[in-house]
C-alpha cells in the first residue's frame, strides 16, 4: 500500500496546449494546474476541467491542501 497519493505523484504530470481565448496564442498547462497567465496578453487561461479526487473524496482537502483544495472547488 502507498502513503501517497497518486495523483499527486510528479511523475504523473502531463502538459497540455490550450488556446488562449482572447489572442489565440498556444499556453502551455499542466495537468496539476487549474489555471495559468498567458504570456502573450496576460489573461488567465483555463484547461478543461475533468472530474477529480477533489469531488468524491472526503479526505481530498488534506490531500492537495487547503488552498489547492479551494482553487479545485471554485472552479467548478
Amino acid at each position: 500500500m502507498t502513503s501517497k497519493c497518486p495523483g499527486q505523484d510528479s511523475r504523473n504530470i502531463k502538459a497540455e496546449i490550450v488556446k488562449c481565448p482572447r489572442c489565440g496564442y498556444d499556453v502551455e498547462i499542466f495537468s496539476d494546474e487549474i489555471r495559468v497567465k498567458c504570456p502573450n496578453c496576460k489573461k488567465s487561461v483555463y484547461r478543461e476541467r475533468i472530474p477529480s479526487c477533489v469531488d468524491w473524496c472526503p479526505s481530498a482537502k488534506e490531500c492537495v491542501g487547503e488552498k489547492k483544495w479551494k482553487e479545485i472547488k471554485a472552479s467548478k
